[in-house]
């Protein structure tokens, strides 16, 4: 049964310090530890085109150097009602301890792997997008190692590029996480909200008229 522990609430931080944040955090050498934003893209499978321009499930993919750990992000969105910009779902921090180059974790050798989820509600004001976690957080798998930590509850403030169908945030927890960047790709659509995108071609066949009888046709032959 998964462990369910209180943990305190993120603190939210205003958007033009949000956005300040995520640029300085994310392009200038030497400060901060997490991926680059452009590492971080580099690693997301290609994005999922929906009907709903926010709801549906977005990832991530980074890794932090000061605590050697790869950390992947699940959000779960759903939209609690049409035409109002707020959202319920969940949040998942998949992470483990390895090398800079293992992104997919590595058999079990003694280091911590951990999987934590927790409930999430978020909205949108002007465009910007705030999704954190309520309540209580869940350990839900141990894979490798122990665990004998506690855990602060993820808020992830930012905004939607509607040309790179990108979630780009910083997370503030309150704790460990202060302004890291992190980017999501949105990688599947909640039920019904898949575009098609297949070509619909409806090709019509060519007419076709026998040759009469006595008819010359090519090549001179009849």
């Amino acid at each position: 049964m998964p462990v369910r522990l209180q943990a305190r609430r993120a603190r939210p931080i205003c958007g033009l310090s949000l956005l300040a944040a995520f640029v300085v955090a994310s392009w200038l050498p030497g400060l901060g530890h997490a991926s680059t934003v452009a590492e971080q893209r580099a690693r997301l499978p290609p994005p999922a085109a929906c009907k709903d321009p926010i709801a549906g499930v977005w990832k991530s993919h980074s890794y932090d150097a000061r605590f050697r750990d790869w950390t992947i992000f699940t959000l779960e969105m759903n939209r609690v009602s049409a035409g109002r910009d707020e959202f319920e779902g969940r949040i998942t921090n998949h992470s483990w301890l390895a090398e800079p180059h293992e992104s997919s974790p590595p058999p079990c050798r003694g280091e911590l792997r951990y999987v934590i989820s927790m409930d999430a509600q978020g909205t949108v004001v002007d465009g910007h997008l705030n999704f954190y976690g309520v309540g209580t957080w869940s350990l839900d798998e141990v894979p490798c190692g122990s665990w004998n930590m506690g855990y602060n509850l993820d808020h992830f403030s930012g905004d939607i590029d509607a040309d790179l169908l990108e979630f780009q945030t910083v997370n503030n927890d309150g704790g460990r996480a202060v302004n890291d960047p992190v980017v999501f790709r949105r990688v599947h659509c909640n039920d019904g909200e898949q575009i098609d995108q297949e070509p619909r071609i409806a090709v019509a066949p060519p007419p076709f008229t026998p040759p009469e009888d006595g008819e010359r046709s090519g090549c001179g032959l009849r």
